[in-house]
């Protein structure tokens, strides 16, 4: 009938957040297969299956002279890494769970966990995906050697970044234009199959062509990365800046119409969903 409430610092309030947001990542990382390994297993054969395609296409069409002087799958994999961790970064934060999902009725979980865990679990599988594709090769068919492997990472890093401020946009807009999201989301994310840069380096672009690719925040990480992997490439026309503001940016903006709409929230918006 009666209880006392206990009072809690701001470290015992952290660590219990931490731990929320712990679990409601592992929840998040096995809800599309029960097997933690199986859905680690299918994002690596999806990395594999792209880097095979565009292996082959560069291949035919001759174009592997275009690509930087070096380790040419290490080319292909500093652009599809990244293209991958940005597009599913997006996916997952768009499809995390919102104000009138069912799970938002236990205290203490929030929309904010919900978005930070999904971010978070789609960083892992893409991350652990990257080490044991990485790793297969330099076992299996030659030693990988990166010049700047911290910061080449740290691009990685900004592509998940970048991810998160555009998930997060879409989603504070998705229960009011649900369908307008939806046909967004995936015209951004075919726009970037060319748009990203992964095929080519911004050093090779006419500069009438360069406005064409300059606004997509991928295209700069990808070409920053670039240039941290390989000792002989130096982008002069990209810069590591751009994408961080543009990424803090849209996370603050996504934030305050993620808290707007979270307010207006109706169970009716689940059938949107």
């Amino acid at each position: 009938m009666f209880r006392v409430e206990k009072r809690q610092s701001a470290v015992s309030n952290a660590f219990t957040l931490a731990e929320l947001v712990f679990h409601a990542t592992v929840r998040q990382a096995r809800k599309g297969h029960g097997n933690a390994l199986l859905a680690l297993a299918m994002n690596i054969l999806q990395t594999v299956v792209f880097l095979a395609a565009f292996f082959a296409l560069f291949a035919l069409l001759g174009m592997r002279g275009s690509a930087i002087r070096g380790d040419f799958l290490l080319y292909l994999m500093s652009g599809i890494f990244l293209f991958l961790t940005h597009v599913k970064t997006i996916g997952a934060v768009l499809g995390s769970e919102g104000p009138a999902s069912p799970m938002m009725k236990h205290a203490p979980m929030n929309t904010a966990v919900a978005i930070a865990a999904s971010a978070l679990s789609a960083l892992y599988l893409q991350t652990l995906s990257l080490v044991v594709v990485l790793f297969a090769v330099h076992v299996a068919w030659h030693p990988v050697i990166i010049q700047d492997p911290v910061q080449a990472f740290g691009m990685f890093l900004l592509s998940w970044l970048a991810g998160i401020g555009i998930g997060l946009v879409f989603l504070a807009l998705k229960p009011w234009f649900p369908n307008f999201v939806q046909i967004a989301n995936t015209i951004y994310s075919r726009a970037n199959m060319v748009f990203s840069g992964k095929m080519f380096v911004a050093n090779s672009l006419p500069s009438a062509w360069l406005g064409y690719f300059s606004w997509n925040p991928l295209f700069h990480t990808i070409d920053q990365s670039r240039g941290f992997t390989f000792v002989n490439y130096n982008p002069h026309y990209t810069s590591w800046t751009y994408p961080l503001i543009l990424s803090l940016i849209l996370i603050l903006i996504g934030l305050m119409g993620e808290f707007y709409t979270k307010r207006h929230a109706s169970v009716s918006w689940m059938a949107g969903r």
